[in-house]
């Protein structure tokens, strides 16, 4: 599913940026930059408050950690990043940040102002959204509480998905996926263990990995979806309903190199 030439160089294969963390929450842009890592991409930008700098480093030799210029994500942030995301294939953005005021109108103007494909989670999804993120290859990953603060009901999200020109993956039991035509891929699978904090984190950055892999949209939402319940069901047969995201992301590269097989 994932080809490459077998000639190609470093970075050539997907390169990724995680901004996301605040002063209170950092393992969720980890699980975000981990996922991606495990999805295959070459090389995994970390962009955290400097407080959490030392432990994104931990997670992985391979992660290029860029820490803000404080605890928390702030306009003067912004020239930095943007200067990164112009060479990278895609930004996984939202996973941690905080919500203040000052917060979010620096998250917006990132939005806003991002070159290349993102993936839109948790904190980046607000009721401007849709209208920062016109335009721009989008997939915004809400579940149902976040939805409805970006304003759009369930049964809507294909037009708003048509509408707006991006991808919606509503997480839940079953995900529902619109796509930019507005039409609806459902994925079902998993089991209640999923519910543990980071597994929508892990989500994102898989679809972010994905996508920097050159896989269409939906494509990379159906995959992501398909490997986070498929890895979900095989711990519940071996620990019930005690798995940890972590434990999901290990199992990530098996899944994904046998996905055609298990279909």
């Amino acid at each position: 599913m994932l080809a490459r030439s077998p000639t190609s160089h470093k970075g050539e294969n997907g390169t990724v940026a995680v901004i996301g963390g605040s002063l209170t929450m950092h393992g969720a842009p980890l699980f975000s930059a981990l996922a991606a890592e495990a999805g295959g991409v070459d090389l995994v930008y970390v962009c955290v408050p400097r407080i959490h700098q030392e432990v994104a480093r931990m997670q992985s030799l391979n992660f290029q950690v860029r820490p803000f210029h404080g605890d928390e994500l702030r306009p003067n942030d912004l020239h930095q990043l943007l200067e990164l995301l112009v060479t990278i294939d895609c930004a996984v953005i939202g996973p941690g940040l905080d919500r203040s005021h000052e917060g979010l109108e620096a998250l917006r103007e990132l939005i806003d102002s991002c070159p290349r494909a993102m993936v839109l989670d948790a904190s980046a999804l607000q009721p401007w959204t849709l209208d920062a993120a016109k335009g721009k290859t989008v997939v915004a990953t809400p579940h149902l509480g976040e939805l409805e603060r970006m304003g759009i009901e369930p049964e809507t999200i294909g037009d708003a998905s048509k509408r707006h020109g991006m991808t919606i993956h509503v997480k839940g039991h079953v995900d529902r996926i619109a796509g930019e035509d507005g039409k609806i891929v459902e994925v079902s699978g998993g089991n209640a263990g999923l519910t543990v904090g980071g597994t929508g984190d892990a989500l994102a950055g898989l679809i972010g990995g994905l996508l920097a892999q050159h896989l269409d949209p939906v494509d990379a939402c159906v995959t992501a979806s398909t490997i986070i319940k498929r890895a979900g069901t095989l711990l519940f047969e071996q620990n019930g309903y005690s798995y940890t995201t972590r434990e999901v992301i290990r199992l990530i590269p098996h899944l994904l190199h046998t996905l055609d097989a298990n279909a």
